[in-house]
C-alpha cells in the first residue's frame, strides 16, 4: 500500500460506516493558473467497478494519482475505509527487474512480502535466539492470518490466468520481454485480494485472451475498482458506474459506457429541441433508461442500478462540454464488382517467412478485419497492397474502379519535415484552395490557427486526425487501416467508428478495440503461422466459433510439426 501524504487522511469513522470505500471530499488540483480539479467530491464503494472518463488532458491518470497518494492535491482529502488496502497498476517496467516473477507479483501485498522475508532472515540464523524464536512466532501467525501459506499459489494462479507460462515464474523479471512484464505487474495489482483496486489502462498490450480473463477477474471482484482505460468493451463488460470528468468536476452515472455515451448524446439532442414540453423529455429520458437499466456483467446489481436510474430527472445530467470530430468518408467513385485478388503472396522479413502462400479475394460490400497476435504480418500485407514493399513471390490486383487511401500504423516519417498542417494536406487536395483543406481541419477538431502549426511538433492524436483529415479529401472508395484507434481518445474513436461504420466502401484494417472491429467488420481474416484463416462474420461470432478455434489450433499444430 501506498504511503499517504499528509491530505491523504485516513479518517476515523463512526460504526456505521462498515463499507469499503475510498472518498475524494473537496479536491482541487491546480496546475498554474488553471484548476484540472475543482472542488472535486466523489465516493467508491466496494461491489461496484466505476470506469473513469473524460477527453485527453481531463486528468484521469491525475486523479487516479491523486486517489493512490501520488500527487498531493492542492486542497481537500482523500479517505479511505480504515485498514484497507489500495492497490495501483504500477508502469515502471524495469522496477522489479531484480525479482523474480513470483516475488515480483507477492510484493503486491507489501506487508505480506516484508513477513516472508523476515521469517527467512530468522531461519536462517546460525545462531537462532529465544527472541528470534517469539518474534518468528509472531510472524507466523500474522502470516496464517493473510493465507501467506497459499501466496505462491495463488500468485501462480493469477499468472497463468493471464498467459504467463509456469516455466517463467521463477525466472528473474530483467529476463522477460515487455510484453510478460505487462502481464507480471498486472498480477501484481490484483494479488492478495485488494479492497481497493486502481487499473490505468490495464488491457494495454494484453492479448485477447489475457483482456478475456481480466474482464471475467473483474465482474466476479467484489470489492471496489476504479479503472481508466480507452476500451470502450472492455467498460461496458466490466463497469457498474461511470465516472466522469468534465468541467473539472467528476460527475458520477449508473451503468456501463454506452448508457452514458447515449445518455449524453440524449440530452444534446433535447437541448436541441428546447420547445418541446419537459414532461416529454422525461417520458423519452425514462424509456431510455429502462432501455439501458441492466448492465449484463453484474446482473445481481442490476435490480438496485435501475431503481437508481429510474430516480434520474433532466435536471440531474449535464450535456458533456467534449467536442466530437466530425469523421465522413465519401468516395468519389462508385467501386465496381471487382475489388481486389490476391494470390499466393509470401514475403520474407529478416530471415522469418511473414507471409505463407496468402490468397484472397475481396468483394465490393466486404469490411475486413485482420485479427490475431501476428501483428506484423497484417502490417507487411498491407504495406505489400500499398506499393510500399515488394513481395517475395504471388501477385496481386486491384480493380479498374478502385481507389485506395493508406494509413500506416507507423507515421513518423510522414510528418518529418518543417510543412505546415495546410501545406502538408495542400498535394492531396483536389481544390488548391488553404479554404477548402481548412475546412477538412475544422472537422478534425483544428481551429483556423492550428492550420500553421508544424506538422513535426504534432502529438501522436494530432498526427492520426491529420491522417484522417488526409483520407476524407482523398474521398477513395477503399480504406486500409492499420490500427487507427492509436493515439485517439474515445471521442475521436467514437467518431471514427461511426465513421466506417457509415462508409459505402471496402474497409481493410487491424484494430487492438474489440467494439471497432465488432461494430464495423463483416468479414474476419487471421494470418496464422499455418495459414489463412477466412470468414464471413462478426468478430464475436468468429471468437464464440468452436470452429474456428480448432482451425486455429490445427494450423498452429502443423506449423510445429513442420518446425
Amino acid at each position: 500500500m501506498s504511503q499517504f501524504t499528509a491530505s491523504h487522511v485516513i479518517h476515523e469513522f463512526e460504526h456505521e460506516w462498515r463499507i469499503s470505500m475510498i472518498q475524494a471530499s473537496n479536491v482541487t488540483l491546480r496546475l498554474g493558473k488553471k484548476a484540472l480539479f475543482e472542488d472535486v467530491n466523489i465516493k467508491f464503494t466496494e461491489g461496484n467497478c466505476y470506469g473513469l472518463i473524460g477527453a485527453n488532458g481531463a486528468g484521469k491518470s491525475t486523479f487516479l494519482k491523486i486517489l493512490n497518494g501520488e500527487i498531493e492535491p492542492s486542497k481537500g482529502d482523500i479517505i479511505i475505509t480504515p485498514g484497507q488496502r489500495l492497490s495501483f497498476l504500477k508502469q515502471d517496467h524495469f522496477q522489479y527487474d531484480a525479482y523474480s516473477v513470483l516475488d515480483t507479483v507477492i510484493m503486491g501485498n507489501e506487508r505480506l512480502y516484508q513477513i516472508m522475508k523476515e521469517k527467512d532472515e530468522i531461519y536462517a540464523k546460525p545462531d537462532f535466539s529465544d527472541e528470534d524464536g517469539i518474534r518468528a512466532a509472531e510472524l507466523e501467525e500474522e502470516f496464517a492470518t493473510m493465507n501467506g501459506w497459499e501466496a505462491e499459489s495463488d500468485a501462480a494462479t493469477l499468472l497463468n490466468g493471464l498467459g504467463v507460462p509456469t516455466e517463467t515464474h521463477s525466472m528473474m523479471m530483467s529476463e522477460l520481454p515487455a510484453n510478460e512484464k505487462v502481464k507480471i505487474l498486472l498480477a501484481q495489482a490484483l494479488f492478495g485480494n485488494p479492497d481497493i483496486l486502481l487499473l490505468d489502462e490495464p488491457t494495454n498490450h494484453l492479448d485477447l485472451e489475457a483482456i478475456r480473463w481480466l474482464e471475467d477477474f473483474l465482474i466476479d471482484f467484489d470489492n471496489t475498482v476504479i479503472v481508466v482505460s480507452h476500451d470502450r468493451y472492455f467498460l461496458n463488460k466490466v463497469c457498474t458506474h461511470i465516472a466522469d470528468i468534465d468541467y473539472a468536476k467528476i460527475q458520477l452515472y449508473a451503468g456501463n459506457y454506452d448508457f452514458w455515451y447515449e445518455s449524453s448524446q440524449l440530452m444534446i439532442k433535447q437541448m436541441k429541441e428546447a420547445n418541446k414540453k419537459k414532461e416529454e423529455k422525461i417520458k423519452e429520458l425514462q424509456e431510455f433508461i429502462q432501455r439501458f437499466s441492466a448492465n449484463a456483467s453484474k446482473s445481481k446489481q442490476a435490480t438496485s442500478r435501475k431503481r437508481a436510474l429510474e430516480k434520474i430527472e433532466l435536471d440531474d445530467m449535464k450535456p458533456s462540454s467534449r467536442k466530437y470530430p466530425y469523421i465522413d468518408f465519401r468516395p468519389e467513385r462508385e467501386i465496381g464488382n471487382e475489388v481486389l485478388t490476391v494470390e499466393h503472396l509470401s514475403k520474407t522479413i529478416d530471415g522469418v517467412k511473414v507471409l505463407d502462400d496468402i490468397s484472397f479475394i475481396i468483394g465490393r460490400e466486404d469490411k475486413v478485419a485482420f485479427v490475431g497476435s501476428n501483428t506484423i504480418a497484417a502490417t507487411t500485407l498491407f504495406q505489400i497492397l500499398a506499393g510500399e514493399m515488394e513481395p517475395d513471390e504471388g501477385s496481386y490486383k486491384w480493380g479498374v474502379t478502385t481507389s485506395f487511401s493508406y494509413f500506416p500504423k507507423d507515421n513518423t516519417e510522414l510528418f518529418a519535415s518543417d510543412d505546415t498542417i495546410v501545406d502538408w494536406l495542400m498535394p492531396f487536395s483536389p481544390e488548391k484552395d488553404p479554404t477548402y483543406v481548412r475546412g477538412f481541419l475544422g472537422r478534425m477538431l483544428f481551429p483556423g490557427e492550428d492550420g500553421v502549426k508544424k506538422v513535426n511538433v504534432l502529438s501522436g492524436g494530432e498526427r492520426v486526425r491529420v491522417m484522417l483529415s488526409k483520407m476524407m479529401i482523398l474521398a477513395s472508395n477503399i480504406l486500409i487501416m492499420d490500427e487507427p484507434t492509436n493515439h485517439l481518445d474515445m471521442e475521436s474513436i467514437t467518431a471514427l467508428n461511426n465513421g466506417l461504420i457509415k462508409f459505402p466502401g471496402v474497409v481493410l484494417f487491424t484494430s487492438q478495440d474489440h467494439q471497432f472491429i465488432q461494430t464495423i467488420a463483416n468479414r474476419i481474416m487471421e494470418i496464422t503461422p499455418g495459414g489463412l484463416i477466412d470468414k464471413i462474420s462478426t468478430y464475436d461470432e468468429y471468437l464464440d466459433s468452436d470452429e474456428m478455434a480448432r482451425k486455429r489450433q490445427l494450423l498452429s499444430v502443423q506449423n510445429e510439426d513442420e518446425d
